[in-house]
C-alpha cells in the first residue's frame, strides 16, 4: 500500500475567504476571514470566592434565590422578528411611512412571523395596523396562529371587545374560526371574571357560527358563569349541553354542584349529586370539602350538615382538611356544640387537630358564655403538645372578665407575660374595662404601672380604653374613672377630647366646658380637636363671639376646624344676622376640607343663581337640593339673602320666600324673620357702598369736619 502523502490544510471559513453566492457576497477582512490565528487574551486568575453560608446551608440549597433579571422576550425572537420589532422601536412605536419602508426591505413576512411579532407587542393600535399591512401582501393569508396572537395582544391591552370581533374578521378573510379560537376568547374572559362576555362569546359560537363546544369548553363556560353570579345563564348553558347529547363528566357535575351551592339551591344540588352517583361515581373527599367551604362562605350551616351526612353515607374517609373546614365554619356560624362534637370525633379517630381549630372553638365557647369548656380545650391543647397563642389567651381573659372573675383573668395575663407572648392592648383591654366598671381603681393603676414596665404605649392605650368605655357605659363612668387617674398623672389632651366630645353628645355642655377649663388650668395646650369641640359647646350656649375666638385660635395653629365646628359656627352666625361672615366660613370650609357639607355646596350654587335676578332659577336650585335629600336650613336662607342683596333685588328674594311659605317649607313667623333679615342686610350693604364711595371720592373727611356723626 503506497504511503500516505500528507495533504495541506484545507482552508475553511476561519482561514479562508467565504465562498461567494447569490445571497452571500464575498467578504474580505474581519474576524472570520483573517489568516492569522488570534491568541487568546490573558486574563488574571480569578480570586478565591469568599466563604458564604448560602453555599453550604441545605435550606438555601433547596430554595435557590431567583435570578436577578429575566431575559427580555425580544431576545428570544428570530432575527427577522427582531428586525421588525426594532423598526417599530426606531419610530417610537408609531405606524407610518418609515415603518412601511423598513418592512418593504423584507422579501416577505409569512403568517408565522406575524404571530411571532404580535406575541411580544403591547400596543394594540400598532399591532392591528401591522396585522392589516401583512394581509395586504400579495398572495398572503393569515393563519390561525396570527389570529390567535392578535387576540392575545388585544386582550393584553384590555381591548377584549375588539378581540371578540375576530371571528367575524376570520370569516371575511375566508378562514372560519374553529372551536380553538372561541376557547381562547372564553378563557380570556373567564380569567378576568367577565361572565357576561363569556356568555356572549359562547352564544355567538353556538348560534351564529354553528360551532358546538366540547364537554371541556362547556365546563369552562358554566364555571365562569356560576363563579360570577350568573346562575340562571349557567343553567341555560347546561340545557344546551344536554340538548347537544353530551355526557356529563365528573368535572361537569362538580361545576353544577358548586354553582347550585353558591346560589342557595340546595335541593337541586342534592339531586345533581344523586345523578352523579348513579351515572358516574361518588364524590370524593376533595369534592365534599369544596362544597362545605362554599356553604360556609354563604352562611348556610344547615346545608353544611346535610352535605356532611351525605359524605358519611357515601363512606368517604374524612381527612383533616374536611374536618377543619367544617368545625371552623360551625364555630363561626354559632353552632359551636355541633362543631365540638365533630372535634371529639376527630380526636377519637386519631386525627391530628390543628391549633386553628382549638382557637376557633375557644373563641366560640367564650362568645356563648361557656368559659369552662373553653378552658377544657386549653388544657387539651397543652396536653397535645401545642403552646397556646396570644389570641387564645386574649379570648379567655375577656371571657373571665365578662364573668367578673378578675383575679383569674389577671393571673392569666401574668401567664402570657411569663411565656413571652408579648401581650398587647387587646390583652389588657377587658381587664381595664372590668376594673373601671367595679370601681377597683387601685388595681387599675397597678395594671397601668405593669404595662409601663412591659413597654406598652400607655397614653395611647388609655385613649383607646376611654373610647371603648364611653361607647360601652357612657361618659359619666368614664369621667369618674378619669378623676382617679388624674391623681396619678395619667392625663393627656386626647383623653380630654374623648370625654368632652362624649359629654357634648349627651347634652352635658357645661361639664364639657368645665373639663376644658380644667385642662387649661393644668397648663396643657389644647389642639384643634379640642377647640372644635369647644366651638360646638359655645354655639349651643349662644356664645357666638367666644366660638369665633376659638375658630381664630385654630387658624393661628395652622390647623383646620372639624366639619361639625364649621357647620355649627356658620349656623350660629346666620342666626344672629352675620350673613357675610357666615358665607366666608362656607367658602373657607369648602376650600379646606375634602368633602364639605352638602348645604354648603348648595349655598354657593344658590348665590350663583341669584346673579340672574330670577327667583325661578333659585327655586329650581332649592328643588334640586331637596331631591338630593338635603333639607333647607338657615344657611340656605342666608345664602338667598346674601345673593339677592348683592346681585338681585329684594322683590325677587321675597318671591323665593313666598314660594317656600306656600309649600309649607317656612312658617309664617320664619317668613317674617327672614324678611326682616333681608331688609337689614340690604341696608347694611347699601351703607357699605355709600361709605366706600365717600372714601373713594375723598368726601369722608369733609363730612366729619362739618360735624357729621353718622360715619364710623
Amino acid at each position: 500500500m503506497p504511503p500516505q502523502i500528507p495533504q495541506p490544510n484545507k482552508p475553511y471559513f476561519f482561514y479562508g475567504h467565504r465562498k461567494p453566492s447569490q445571497n452571500r457576497p464575498t467578504v474580505r477582512g474581519g474576524l472570520f476571514s483573517n489568516r492569522q490565528t488570534l491568541a487568546p487574551s490573558s486574563s488574571p486568575k480569578p480570586k478565591p470566592k469568599p466563604f458564604s453560608i448560602k453555599d453550604w446551608d441545605p435550606h438555601f440549597l433547596s430554595h435557590p434565590s431567583p435570578p436577578s433579571s429575566s431575559p427580555s422576550p425580544s431576545l428570544r425572537l428570530s432575527p427577522i422578528a427582531r428586525f421588525i420589532v426594532d423598526a417599530f422601536r426606531k419610530n417610537d412605536n408609531k405606524w407610518g411611512p418609515n415603518v412601511v419602508a423598513e418592512l418593504k426591505k423584507l422579501r416577505r413576512v409569512p403568517p408565522n412571523l406575524v404571530a411571532e411579532v404580535l406575541k411580544v407587542q403591547t400596543d394594540h393600535a400598532l399591532a392591528s395596523k401591522f396585522f392589516n399591512w401583512a394581509n395586504s401582501q400579495k398572495g398572503y393569508h393569515h393563519n390561525f396562529a396570527s389570529f390567535n396572537a392578535l387576540a392575545y395582544c388585544l386582550n393584553r391591552s384590555h381591548k377584549f371587545r375588539a378581540a371578540d370581533q375576530l371571528p367575524e374578521v376570520m370569516v371575511s378573510q375566508g378562514r372560519p374560526p374553529s372551536e380553538k379560537q372561541f376557547e381562547i376568547l372564553i378563557r380570556m374572559h373567564s380569567d378576568a371574571n367577565r361572565g357576561l362576555r363569556v356568555y356572549h362569546v359562547y352564544d355567538k359560537m353556538r348560534n351564529k357560527f354553528g360551532v358546538k363546544p366540547r364537554v371541556f369548553l362547556y365546563n369552562r363556560v358554566m364555571d365562569a358563569l356560576f363563579r360570577t353570579g350568573h346562575l340562571d345563564l349557567g343553567l341555560s348553558v347546561y340545557d344546551d349541553f344536554k340538548e347537544d347529547g353530551l355526557v356529563e363528566e365528573s368535572v361537569t357535575f362538580m361545576v353544577l354542584v358548586k354553582g347550585l351551592c353558591k346560589g342557595g339551591r340546595i335541593d337541586e344540588m342534592f339531586e345533581v349529586l344523586g345523578r352523579m352517583r348513579e351515572r358516574l361515581c361518588k364524590p370524593d373527599v376533595f369534592a365534599y370539602t369544596a362544597l362545605v367551604r362554599i356553604l360556609v362562605r354563604v352562611g348556610d350551616l344547615d346545608a353544611c350538615l346535610r352535605v356532611w351526612e351525605e359524605m358519611k353515607r357515601d363512606g368517604v374517609v374524612v381527612d383533616p382538611k374536611a374536618y377543619a373546614t367544617m368545625i371552623v365554619g360551625l364555630a363561626k356560624g354559632g353552632k359551636v356544640q355541633e362543631g365540638y362534637e365533630l372535634f371529639k370525633e376527630m380526636k377519637s379517630n386519631g386525627i391530628l387537630v390543628d391549633r386553628v381549630i382549638y382557637g376557633k372553638l375557644v373563641e366560640a365557647f367564650v362568645a356563648a358564655g361557656k368559659v369552662g369548656l373553653a378552658f377544657d380545650l386549653l388544657k387539651d391543647l397543652v396536653s397535645s403538645g401545642y403552646t397556646a397563642d396570644l389570641e387564645i389567651y386574649n379570648c379567655l381573659i375577656e371571657g373571665l372578665c365578662n364573668l367578673k372573675k378578675l383575679q383569674k383573668a389577671y393571673k392569666l395575663f401574668q401567664v402570657t407575660v411569663r411565656e413571652g407572648l408579648e401581650p398587647d392592648f387587646l390583652t389588657v383591654k377587658p381587664l381595664l374595662v372590668a376594673y373601671a366598671e367595679v370601681n377597683r381603681m387601685e388595681e387599675f393603676c397597678k395594671l397601668l404601672e405593669q404595662m409601663e414596665k412591659l413597654g406598652f404605649p400607655v397614653f395611647s392605650d388609655l385613649s383607646k380604653f376611654f373610647s371603648l368605655l364611653v361607647e360601652k357605659n357612657g361618659p359619666i363612668m368614664a369621667v369618674d374613672a378619669f378623676a382617679h387617674l388624674k391623681e396619678k398623672g395619667y392625663v393627656s389632651v386626647e383623653i380630654y377630647n374623648i370625654l368632652m366630645d362624649s359629654l357634648y353628645k349627651i347634652g352635658e355642655v357645661k361639664k364639657a366646658l368645665s373639663l376644658f377649663d380644667e385642662m387649661k388650668g393644668l397648663s396643657m395646650e389644647p389642639d384643634s380637636i379640642t377647640y372644635s369641640i369647644v366651638i360646638l359647646c359655645l354655639i349651643d350656649l349662644g356664645e357666638i363671639q367666644e366660638a369665633g375666638i376659638c375658630h381664630n385660635k385654630i387658624i393661628e395653629m395652622s390647623c383646620i376646624p372639624s366639619v361639625a365646628a364649621y357647620r355649627s359656627l356658620t349656623k350660629g352666625l346666620c342666626k344672629i344676622g352675620e350673613i357675610e361672615e357666615a358665607m366666608m366660613l362656607v367658602r373657607d370650609c369648602l376650600g379646606s376640607v375634602s368633602d364639605g357639607p352638602m348645604e354648603f355646596k348648595y349655598s354657593l350654587t344658590v348665590i350663583h343663581a341669584c346673579k340672574s335676578n330670577d327667583a325661578e332659577k333659585v327655586i329650581d336650585v332649592l328643588n334640586e337640593m331637596m331631591e338630593q335629600g338635603c333639607s333647607l336650613d338657615n344657611v340656605i336662607y342666608s345664602a338667598v339673602i346674601s345673593g339677592m342683596c348683592k346681585h338681585g333685588t329684594i322683590e325677587e328674594a321675597r318671591k323665593v320666600f313666598s314660594n317656600l311659605r306656600e309649600r309649607n317649607y317656612l312658617t309664617e313667623s320664619d317668613t317674617i324673620v327672614y324678611d326682616e333679615l333681608l331688609i337689614d342686610h340690604m341696608k347694611r350693604i347699601t351703607a357699605d357702598l355709600v361709605l366706600s364711595s365717600l372714601k373713594f371720592f375723598g368726601l369722608e373727611s369733609k363730612l366729619k369736619a362739618k360735624g357729621c356723626k353718622l360715619l364710623p
